[in-house]
């Protein structure tokens, strides 16, 4: 599931939002993003504007403790991320972003026990603004525990003469 770069690590646009190598050498572990770097997500991919990040199941982030299902907000941090992670990786002149909408359709339950991965691709960038869609899912995306389409205001890098 990783893609590697030259340090052995996920391929990612610049080192704008820190991330570190996981401790069991699958992605690198989010750890710019506060919320992300609590909840454990992990950065698999971010290459040409499509991103892979993760987050393992852990009982702090139980939605209902009957089912022991993640909770909804769980599922929506990992789609905002992967999307936002998509359009960083979709244009080199980017600081950061910001979600400006973001639509999820939940289709079931994630899996007990398991990692829930999300696979994100920016397929539009206009001069303000960033477009992805994305995939929450087990282990095969045909079988989604959710999906999310999205629009990300863009922070690009000034160039010489000021102008973003």
């Amino acid at each position: 599931m990783t893609a590697s770069g030259k340090n052995g690590g996920p391929d990612r646009p610049g080192k704008r939002h820190p991330v570190q190598a996981a401790p069991d050498g699958e992605g690198e572990l989010i750890t710019g993003l506060p919320f992300s770097r609590e909840i454990g997500m992990r950065l698999h991919q971010a290459k040409d504007g499509v991103a892979v990040v993760s987050v393992p199941y852990d009982e702090r982030l139980i939605g209902d403790p009957e089912t022991r299902v993640l909770h909804g907000g769980v599922i929506t941090a990992l789609l905002d991320t992967a999307c936002g992670w998509a359009v960083m990786a979709a244009a080199a002149s980017l600081k950061s972003t910001a979600t400006l909408d973001l639509r999820i359709d939940y289709m079931r339950p994630a899996t007990v026990g398991e990692t829930v991965f999300s696979r994100a691709e920016c397929y539009r960038l206009t001069r303000s603004i960033g477009f992805a869609r994305a995939v929450a899912y087990h282990s095969d995306p045909s079988d989604p525990v959710a999906t999310a389409q999205g629009a990300f205001i863009l922070d690009r890098v000034a160039d010489k003469g000021g102008v973003r």
